[in-house]
């Protein structure tokens, strides 16, 4: 049986064809291989041809004994991306930061509130100084309609408010000395900055903040129009009083500049105070326990051998002065949970494990979000009351 005679493929088809090959690389269609990238298609058809002289035009030729060159190398490497909180992978990446060291407005998870740069309260419904009594306004809620009635389906309660004048009061600051209040929002350009003329006028009665969950929740301020320099932020992430201090001034569409630096943190302090257990003094804020600044030469075991430590030394170890101190109150989940005498202050240890969720643990397994030092006895006018109102 005869063959079929087949054409030889002559030099310059070989070459055409070599070079169609090379197009259809070069327009990102898979290739046989998926290791290194094909050599460009000059290169290849300087081969076949044996034009040595336009493959050197066209693509220096390496160093003898030099690695072969790749258009994948001349690509500049990938700028490196972080990793979302709680991703795994290599931590050694020097891009990834911790989500407690993030940059920007996510470092205000805690909203303190700073006097001349020092800490004196944090805005949490649990953590209200006692002296600080809601202002109650009228708000309209839903309710159920029924059926053939002329029901508005709708109702009339209550809903808490808290003056901001009030509450630095019951802090013990002087309404009257304020130079300045700064109200942070989720932008330091969104900050609302009052006066102490403002503060002392009769728009401040409206200055006012609540809680997104009426006794739970992030603080939320309530602006009356036109009061300060007009920003009315939806949310609050830091308030600072200026008293003795120069307050910042605002940079339209920026934030906030000091002494010609931006100030991206907490003014005369650093970076805001986030995370702990705060200990509060008659309504100040007194000390704070960081699990991770516990000096474990001070602790002693307990009952199950973890380490505790005598809470009236890390008080005295923080300045803070508790020998008038009449009651101490346990704060949990936004509510006040037991009472203490202060003579437990003596001898009363704490464990600091992470099974606190963020708190510290007392005799008998009571867990502690925060603690109230009081030099009196509270009486029950004086403990905070959840209303009907607030379930709404």
């Amino acid at each position: 049986m005869s063959v079929p005679h087949r054409p030889k493929l002559g030099a310059l088809s070989l070459v055409r064809m070599i070079e169609m090959l090379g197009m259809i690389a070069a327009l990102g269609m898979p290739s046989a291989g998926c290791g290194d990238e094909p050599p460009a298609p000059t290169a290849i058809r300087a081969e076949v041809t044996g034009d040595l002289r336009r493959a050197s035009a066209l693509e220096p030729a390496p160093a003898p004994g030099a690695p072969m060159e790749t258009s994948r190398d001349k690509m500049p490497a990938p700028a490196p991306t972080a990793k979302a909180d709680g991703a795994k992978g290599d931590r050694q990446d020097a891009s990834w930061v911790p989500a407690e060291f993030k940059a920007g407005m996510a470092r205000w998870k805690d909203v303190g509130v700073y006097v001349d740069g020092k800490p004196m309260g944090f805005l949490t419904w649990g953590e209200l100084p006692v002296a600080l009594a809601p202002t109650w306004v009228q708000d309209k809620v839903s309710a159920e309609k029924r059926p053939g009635t002329d029901d508005p389906g709708f109702r009339w309660a209550r809903q808490r408010f808290y003056r901001f004048t009030d509450y630095l009061t019951a802090i013990g600051v002087d309404v009257r000395a304020i130079q300045q209040v700064h109200v942070y929002g989720p932008k330091l350009s969104q900050t609302n900055i009052s006066t102490g003329a403002d503060l002392r006028s009769e728009a401040a009665a409206g200055f006012m903040f609540r809680f997104g969950g009426h006794v739970a929740g992030k603080p939320i301020p309530q602006v009356p129009d036109e009061f300060g320099n007009g920003k009315t932020p939806d949310k609050i992430s830091g308030v600072m009083v200026y008293i003795k201090k120069k307050p910042p001034r605002m940079v339209p569409n920026e934030g906030l500049e000091l002494d010609g630096q931006m100030q991206l943190g907490v003014p005369y302090y650093g970076e805001p105070l986030r995370g702990g257990v705060r200990i509060y003094l008659d309504d100040r804020l007194a000390a704070v326990i960081k699990r991770q600044e516990l000096d474990v030469k001070h602790a002693e075991p307990g009952p199950d051998g973890a380490p505790t430590w005598k809470l009236a030394d890390v008080l005295a170890a923080q300045g803070a002065d508790t020998r008038k101190a009449v009651e101490l109150w346990v704060i949990r989940d936004e509510r006040r949970a037991e009472r203490l005498p202060a003579t437990a202050l003596a001898t009363l240890r704490f464990a600091a494990s992470s099974q606190a969720k963020g708190g510290v643990i007392l005799p008998g397994n009571v867990r502690a979000n925060a603690i109230a030092i009081h030099t009196h006895a509270l009486t029950p006018a004086e403990l905070p009351q959840v209303t009907a109102d607030d379930h709404q």
